[in-house]
């Protein structure tokens, strides 16, 4: 390591490969800190009995050529490198009831998601125009979601206020279509009295452009980044755990590590969540109206996954994914589920492998899951760069989620037992350990319609020399923590500047 550096990384996350690789670019000593064995957050991947699954990049949206995510990806020199598999274009998405034979899907392309849906709905054509056109028209109002400068769309009330509810409302009486059209809402935990129509759209749009899986996981994600960060003089370190902060004179010198290294800096980005970096901080560095507010944030709830491994050539590969819910009414309540009724609904989704396109190797399964059901195990800690044991109760209690989960997924698919290798699950307690979150939070904070700034947080900080990026910074998703990547390099070299550099990339 160097003595000193112009910026310090606290946390790989892809929102801090991202700013470090744009920093780099411009010429600045970067240093990137990560706690874990792998770098990459959410874009880890994990393997149990040779087989590979996602931490949580289970599909990308956005990667034709000219579309938004392409344009920063193909700027920071990674989307050549990129292995993908294009999923179903008739239906990269499907929405499934129980005790509903009809299979509603969502298709690639916008002209196609509407001849798709509408042979569902035939009666109900105008209405899945409607939805469509509103989709583009906020995304629209987005700069930097569409690369262009811009001013910010924070003051624009009618915007941030609108519920995705209150819409799909104004367009159609049918309820069915309404949960068909929403059914894909374990993208951003999506609340019927809470989420803002804009969180909706932001979350499903670019997949509607194009759907794709990474191949051999989303870690490669990650693995390019750092590639590239080297190649532009940055450095890298896992198994760096920052735990403190280094202070001269009231100013922001230094971060501290969990094996005493004090790491220099000129400038901090904290890749972490606000609410770690906030106690990590202090109570007396900041203004206490500020920690209060970051403290008072409600996180998004967590999930409980089952992870599994596949007999060789017993259970057919699926180039989509599964959003089943118990019946149509549940799409918007299978967060508010109680002992007897859980799971009420759930995400299936599938890894691929080169070349291995006929049969399925692996199946994620995943679930919402409210913190307080392992918060009797919350002073225990494990991850593979730090192993711990949470006892025979907790084992026993994913044994029984395990199960559950398994008699949900025989009534979709009657013989999948018999396909059945080996499961694995995660809890709420996976996530907070493995990637960093309060109350093992899926998609960072709430975003609500009714106090739409409430979550609101700013790349900049009371301090000077510290910023935040991540999914905690308005959006979260594979496009959404680049952008805010973006935003938080935005404050130091220029938002027009660095615009201006992503769209010439994508001209040459």
């Amino acid at each position: 390591m160097k003595e000193k550096y112009d910026v310090v990384i606290i946390g790989s996350g892809l929102g801090g490969l991202v700013s470090a690789n744009i920093l780099a670019r411009e010429g600045k000593s970067v240093c990137v800190l990560e706690k874990n064995n792998q770098y990459g957050g959410n874009l880890q991947i994990f393997s149990r009995d040779k087989s590979v699954f996602d931490t949580g990049v289970h599909y990308i949206g956005g990667l034709d050529k000219g579309q938004n995510l392409y344009r920063y990806f193909n700027y920071l020199g990674i989307m050549d490198g990129l292995k993908l598999k294009k999923m179903d274009e008739n239906q990269y998405d499907v929405i499934s009831f129980d005790n509903d034979k009809v299979e509603y899907p969502h298709a690639q392309g916008y002209d196609n998601f509407i001849t798709q849906l509408s042979q569902k709905f035939p009666k109900d054509t105008d209405a899945i125009q409607s939805y469509c056109d509103k989709i583009r028209a906020t995304c629209n109002s987005f700069p930097l979601y569409n690369l262009k400068p811009g001013d910010t769309y924070y003051d624009n009330t009618s915007l941030l206020s609108l519920k995705i509810s209150d819409f799909l409302d104004s367009i159609t009486d049918n309820e069915k279509l309404k949960s068909v059209l929403a059914g894909s809402n374990f993208l951003y935990a999506g609340d019927k009295d809470k989420t803002p129509f804009y969180v909706h759209a932001l979350s499903v749009n670019s997949y509607i452009q194009s759907s794709y899986r990474c191949v051999n996981g989303g870690s490669q994600i990650a693995k390019l980044l750092i590639k590239k960060l080297k190649e532009f003089g940055g450095e890298a370190y896992k198994r760096s755990e920052v735990t403190s902060f280094g202070f001269e004179n009231e100013k922001l010198v230094s971060v501290i590590t969990k094996a005493g290294n004090e790491i220099k800096g000129d400038l901090f980005i904290s890749n972490i969540e606000p609410k770690f970096t906030v106690k990590m901080l202090g109570n007396d560095r900041l203004r206490k109206s500020y920690t209060n507010r970051i403290s008072n944030i409600e996180s998004v709830i967590s999930a409980f996954s089952i992870y599994i491994v596949f007999k060789p050539k017993t259970f057919k590969y699926m180039n989509y994914n599964y959003y089943h819910f118990k019946n149509y009414k549940k799409v918007w309540t299978a967060a508010d589920y109680d002992a007897k009724s859980w799971p009420e609904g759930y995400m299936v989704s599938m890894s691929v492998k080169q070349n291995r396109n006929e049969w399925a190797e692996n199946m994620t399964a995943i679930t919402y899951m409210h913190y307080d059901e392992v918060e009797q195990w919350e002073n225990t800690f494990n991850t593979v760069a730090e192993k711990g044991e949470r006892g025979q109760t907790y084992e026993q209690f994913k044994a029984e989620k395990i199960e559950l989960m398994l008699v949900e997924l025989e009534k979709k698919f009657p013989n999948i037992r018999d396909c059945i290798l080996s499961v694995y699950a995660s809890t709420p307690l996976s996530y907070r350990d493995y990637i960093g979150v309060n109350r093992g939070s899926m998609y960072g904070y709430v975003k609500d319609a009714d106090s739409p700034m409430k979550s609101f947080l700013s790349p900049k900080t009371r301090l000077k020399n510290l910023l935040f990026t991540g999914q905690s910074l308005n959006m979260h998703g594979i496009l959404g923590v680049t952008i805010s990547a973006v935003l938080t390099c935005s404050e130091i070299v220029g938002r027009e500047y660095l615009v201006d550099k992503i769209v010439k990339a994508n001209e040459e």
